[in-house]
């Protein structure tokens, strides 16, 4: 969807009813917690290499304006903005206000002609290093189990860290983990699957290598002082694209 340039700023900071920036105010305050839409902006616009700028001039919207919905937690966009980001983002207007978040992924139509492919194992290190959400498949009570955790890959080797209960019962064995992303918009994803031996890490100075390196905190929150490590032995992954 395309159209004309939505109101920019000549000059100065215009705002609305409520004092809050109109599109097209020119914004200089620092960054702060988006609000929800900011946020899947945000994580949608890094998903696809765009900049900021790119996204402003690609939409016909005002920088300042983008700036201040993917920055200010009360920002509440209107639907003309948000159709024409949500176009050039391969996205829906739905989908930028959460639609589908309580839904497991996948649920889009498959490609017309899809292609599957396997990945190289340097591609395969390059998707796992993004660091994130994995499924980790261990052996609880002689039963298979698969949890989530927030991890980061450190040296190579995957590393997340837990408090006392499942996940903290992998060190010792031999695991799987995996990771993936999907866009249902275009039904492409990809999977990369790791096998190897966990082991908890118990050298003071190796665990505190380990949290000035991670990148990501566990989302459930709470003391989780077990740091647990996995070095992979096999690595695969495969691709599907739409042909």
């Amino acid at each position: 969807m395309r159209g004309g340039p939505l109101p920019r700023a000549v000059g100065g900071l215009r705002r609305g009813p409520g004092g809050l920036p109109v599109e097209g105010a020119h914004m200089t305050r620092q960054s702060a917690p988006g609000s929800d839409i900011g946020r899947r902006l945000v994580r949608r616009r890094e998903e696809l290499g765009l900049s900021r700028a790119q996204v402003a001039e690609r939409a016909g919207v005002a920088p300042g304006y983008l700036a201040y919905v993917e920055e200010e937690a009360t920002a509440s966009p209107g639907l003309a903005f948000l159709l024409r980001v949500a176009d050039v983002l391969e996205t829906t207007v739905p989908r930028l206000h959460g639609a589908g978040t309580e839904l497991p992924t996948g649920r889009g139509e498959a490609a017309g002609h899809p292609v599957l492919s396997a990945l190289a194992p340097e591609a395969c290190r390059e998707l796992l290093a993004g660091h994130g959400v994995g499924r980790l498949a261990l052996t609880v009570a002689g039963a298979p189990s698969i949890l989530p955790v927030n991890y980061d890959v450190v040296d190579g080797a995957v590393v997340f860290r837990t408090a006392a209960g499942a996940p903290a019962l992998a060190a010792g064995q031999t695991v799987a983990f995996e990771v993936d992303h999907f866009d249902e918009a275009r039904s492409e994803g990809w999977s990369v699957l790791v096998t190897g031996p966990a082991e908890q890490v118990t050298d003071p100075a190796g665990i505190a290598a380990l949290a000035a390196a991670a990148a990501t905190t566990p989302w459930a929150g709470g003391d989780r002082p077990t740091w647990i490590r996995i070095r992979p032995d096999h690595i695969t992954g495969r691709r599907i694209t739409a042909g």
